[in-house]
């Protein structure tokens, strides 16, 4: 095997720049590790400054990871941070979009509260069009770079009892993507979606009644589709970073769902949930 084979396969991102929302925990955390791990130059974009910071501090050995602390719905927090990333690595190859809120399980649209639900939508729905916006006006005079979106197996199914305002701003996130990619391709520009199943990140854990990662786990498994295996966030990190790799230079306009057939199987999900909130 030769030098530059290995580079290839090993350092995917290789000379790359990465911005990455929501990169402070959970699945963007590990999707920052795994960027970095394969050469790319990255800025962590989140609220959770002490998350943050710890992290870049923790990878930044050779000056490979920056943070801004940036909240997706105000449009000159996004701005900054992509200024951030042209201004010390000199260009934008990847825009991960992948900061997200869930809302409250259980609610029905009669016992919503507006500002919660306008909450989510702004931070699910509103955030990564921003993001996307300002990854453009960058990424279109190159002629070249990738925009991620992250969005859920909810946008792909109706079976689940999640909250409205979550799934409609899930399935909007899948519109965005199909809508940029016939803009952006003119320009060299891909733009693609993940969308996972459930994953055990704090941000769940919290509003699943407070389960520790084990339990979600355990709920998750119950109601998955695809056995002997469990959805973990690197699972995710390594979806998305086939996705921003030169590997899929002509994959444009995808929702890729990493839900083990979850989708395609039953509604068991809704039914863990129900039995998981009748017993609280």
């Amino acid at each position: 095997m030769t030098t530059s084979f290995k580079s290839s396969v090993f350092r995917r991102l290789e000379g790359k720049v990465a911005l990455i929302t929501g990169g402070a925990s959970g699945i963007g955390e590990s999707t920052v590790r795994l960027f970095v791990q394969h050469g790319a130059k990255v800025v962590i974009a989140d609220v959770q400054d002490d998350l943050g910071h710890s992290l870049c501090k923790e990878l930044d050995s050779q000056e490979a990871v920056s943070y801004v602390h940036c909240d997706v719905t105000r449009d000159t927090d996004v701005e900054k941070a992509v200024d951030l990333a042209v201004s010390k690595y000199g260009q934008l190859d990847i825009m991960f979009s992948n900061a997200g809120i869930a809302g409250k399980l259980g609610s029905t649209i009669l016992d919503s509260d507006n500002e919660e639900a306008k909450r989510v939508i702004d931070v699910d729905l509103f955030g990564p069009f921003l993001t996307a916006k300002h990854a453009a006006r960058v990424m279109i005079p190159a002629r070249k770079g990738c925009i991620l979106f992250t969005s859920s197996m909810l946008s792909t199914i109706v079976t689940a009892k999640a909250p409205h305002e979550y799934v409609a701003a899930k399935h909007g996130v899948v519109g965005l993507t199909k809508s940029m990619c016939v803009e952006l391709g003119a320009h060299g520009i891909r733009v693609n979606c993940v969308s996972p199943y459930m994953v055990a990140t704090p941000i769940f854990q919290k509003i699943a009644s407070g389960l520790n990662k084990t339990e979600v786990e355990k709920l998750a498994s119950a109601a998955s589709n695809l056995k002997e295996a469990v959805l973990e966030p690197e699972d995710i990190a390594h979806a998305a970073l086939y996705l921003v790799s030169d590997e899929a230079k002509y994959v444009s306009g995808v929702n890729l769902v990493v839900d083990g057939g979850y989708s395609a199987s039953s509604s068991a999900l809704t039914d863990a949930i129900e039995n998981l909130l009748s017993q609280n």
